[in-house]
Formats: C-alpha cells, sequence, structure tokens
C-alpha cells in the first residue's frame, strides 16, 4: 500500500475508528485515538476537507429488506465507448436490485452486484434487464454465497 505523506499515524487510527463505527462521538473518538476532543474534530474536519473521508452511512442489509439473494452479473458491453458506457451505468445504477457498480478492466466490462428475492427475480432481471439492452453482448452471473466487507482500509 503506498503510505501518503500527508496522513500521521493520528489520522490513520482516526479513520479506521470511523470505518469501524462511523457513530462514535468526538468525545470516544478522541480518547481512542489518545487526542483532545477539540483536536479530533479538526482532524475528522480535515479529513474531510482533503476528501479522505468521503461520507458516512448506514448500511442495511439487503435480506433484512427481502432481498437475500446476491449476485455478481459480468457485463460485457459493445461497442465501448462513451456514447454506450455512461447510459449503461445509468441503467444499471437505477436498478433497484442494483448495490454496486464497478467499470473493469479485461474481457469484461461491468461487474454489477445485484441483491434480488430468489432465483426467479434474478433471472428476470437478467433477461427483462440486462439482456434486453442492444450494447450487452456478454453476461456472465455469479452467486454469491457469502459477503464480508474489510472496513480496515488503513493498513493498520
Amino acid at each position: 500500500m503506498a503510505e501518503n505523506p500527508a496522513l500521521d499515524t493520528i489520522d490513520l487510527a482516526i479513520v479506521r475508528e470511523l470505518q469501524n463505527d462511523a457513530r462514535i462521538s468526538n468525545k470516544d473518538l478522541a480518547a481512542k485515538v489518545n487526542v483532545a476532543a477539540s483536536t479530533c474534530l479538526e482532524r475528522v474536519r480535515s479529513l474531510q476537507r482533503r476528501g479522505v473521508l468521503v461520507g458516512f452511512h448506514a448500511e442495511a442489509d439487503p435480506a433484512a429488506l427481502g432481498r437475500p439473494l446476491q449476485a455478481y452479473i459480468a457485463v460485457r458491453v459493445r461497442p465501448h465507448n462513451r456514447d454506450v458506457v455512461e447510459p449503461f451505468i445509468r441503467f444499471a445504477l437505477d436498478l433497484p436490485e442494483t448495490l454496486a457498480l464497478s467499470h473493469i478492466a479485461g474481457p469484461d466490462d461491468f461487474l454489477v452486484h445485484v441483491a434480488v428475492r430468489d432465483a426467479a427475480h434474478l433471472q428476470r432481471l437478467i433477461l427483462d434487464g440486462f439482456t434486453s439492452r442492444r450494447e450487452v453482448a456478454h453476461l456472465q452471473t455469479q452467486l454469491i454465497f457469502d459477503h464480508v466487507k474489510k472496513w480496515d482500509i488503513t493498513g493498520q
């Protein structure tokens, strides 16, 4: 991992703690990283201004929302140019089933992470959604058995 010289050990500790619990109070965060509350608040604000911290959010469990089956759909579009790519991205992100989309290099152009009710829902999404688009040249679907996120990206 390339180190960012502008981030010291306290900044990295703040990022790590916020990744583990974005709802932590400033007072508790300051105690965990061993700085004064006022210093901690200023460092968090600085990390936001510099684009290190880009947001705070709540994560919902798709299964608890009635969509327990997750899959990755690898998509190849043709032609692979801006006039095709940008509308495809908008299409995929507008689907309520889409959790995330990555524009990737390699034989496929996109990896779309979706959550659906069941296998029949996934089949309808693929047949009525993705393959109905003229630019979609190839699809490959992979079911996800388990999805675990690594929140600490500081390398500490």
